[in-house]
């Protein structure tokens, strides 16, 4: 027991403090447990699908399934700093897009460090364009991002019509964060070379779980693609892996590849939001996005989802705002969806992504200017949410 609670991290700690304040709150009535019951069957098969999509992210992972993509987008570019910079902005946007932020933050952003010195590139670029891409090309699919799982339901689409309503705001989103990832990290004057050099074949390691994994990852893309409930379909693809591991590596295979922490951390969300809401939050929240459809209600909606990010997290803004937005107002809690995906760029707590992304940096010793960081973020999160909105509307 003590070896467990010294391997627990202070973002470890908050967590369970925060599920065991949001249990307090039922045990002392502050929240209802009838109103607490609905919350946790209502996000139970977003909890199975969360977590079967990390142990099928990792195992891929561990079957240098991401490592050997990455250096082949390295020798793609023939050591073209545009055309390394058009892979990347691709590559960061497939893996967020049908395997979650979560998993590109976590998990590609340590291959791309990696990357980093075998191709003598600059670390900060790299690791800019994993974390901005994990927000803001996290619109298009339900899987991209937990925040759309929460909205799919609310306005009663499809995957096929979620993403087909999405669509535009998605390519506005990510065309803009590429034009701003150009002049703030990856011009001549910020990445301080003229050209890169191609980095060696990354190995394939066991051919088996190479296969096996990345055959798995376009089995769960084709059947949430098709339409197949995303749990189940993350659940058989993270099953299919771990299958293959027990055959070929089972030393992989430990209790660390179950991300408790995450189900932990969403669970204590969806008790404290709620808990909160009925003592003020509504009514500020109400106050702020205010009840009106119209483009005005669209953007307010999408700045409010955009603070208020910046300030909590991202996942208990959208709660927050979704609780008091009508629900015939589609387009005002899609505006706010995207205020809760591309505006979380700003503070390092913004989104649990970019909490993951810090400690990644923090390892591989690749310096943040926090200052700049914050700067260019508000730019993004500015011109951004501008023209995804617009494209929304546009297309509505």
């Amino acid at each position: 027991m003590c070896y467990v609670i010294r391997r627990l991290t202070t973002l470890d700690g908050v967590r369970i403090g925060l599920l065991v304040v949001g249990v307090g709150c039922v045990v002392t009535g502050l929240l209802p447990a009838a109103e607490a019951a609905d919350n946790i069957r209502r996000i139970g098969p977003l909890l199975l699908f969360l977590a079967a999509v990390i142990i099928l992210a990792e195992l891929t992972k561990e079957a240098n399934v991401f490592d050997v993509l990455a250096s082949r987008v390295a020798i793609a570019g023939r050591g073209n700093y545009a055309a390394l910079f058009l892979l990347c902005t691709a590559f960061a946007s497939f893996i967020t897009i049908f395997l979650n932020l979560d998993t590109t933050a976590v998990l590609l952003t340590p291959v791309m460090l990696a990357l980093a010195p075998r191709a003598r590139i600059a670390p900060l670029p790299l690791a800019m364009t994993t974390i901005w891409l994990a927000n803001t090309a996290s619109l298009l699919l339900p899987v991209s991002n937990l925040t759309n799982l929460l909205a799919m339901g609310r306005v009663g689409l499809s995957t096929r019509e979620f993403a087909g309503r999405m669509w535009a705001p998605q390519a506005a989103a990510i065309a803009v964060t590429m034009v701003l990832l150009w002049i703030f990290y990856w011009r001549r004057g910020e990445r301080g070379a003229d050209r890169y050099d191609p980095p060696p074949q990354a190995p394939m390691g066991d051919p088996v779980l190479f296969t096996v994994a990345a055959g798995a990852c376009v089995l769960f893309i084709a059947a949430i693609l098709a339409g197949v409930q995303i749990g189940v379909a993350a659940a058989v693809a993270a099953v299919v892996v771990i299958a293959a591991f027990a055959w070929r590596d089972r030393s992989k295979l430990t209790w660390s590849l179950f991300p408790w922490q995450l189900l932990v951390f969403v669970t204590g969300l969806f008790l404290v939001v709620p808990t909160l809401s009925r003592y003020g939050l509504d009514d500020l929240m109400r106050a702020i996005v205010g009840g009106d459809g119209d483009g005005l209600g669209d953007y307010r909606a999408a700045a409010a989802g955009a603070g208020l990010s910046n300030i909590v997290n991202n996942l208990p803004a959208y709660y927050a705002g979704e609780r008091v937005i009508p629900p015939a107002n589609h387009d005002q809690l899609l505006s706010l969806l995207v205020g809760t995906n591309v505006g979380p760029v700003i503070t390092p707590w913004a989104s649990l992504a970019t909490l993951l992304w810090f400690e990644w940096c923090r390892r591989r010793e690749v310096k943040v200017p926090l200052v700049k960081f914050v700067l260019t973020g508000v730019c993004l999160a500015v011109a951004g949410i501008a023209a995804t909105i617009g494209a929304l509307l546009l297309t509505a």
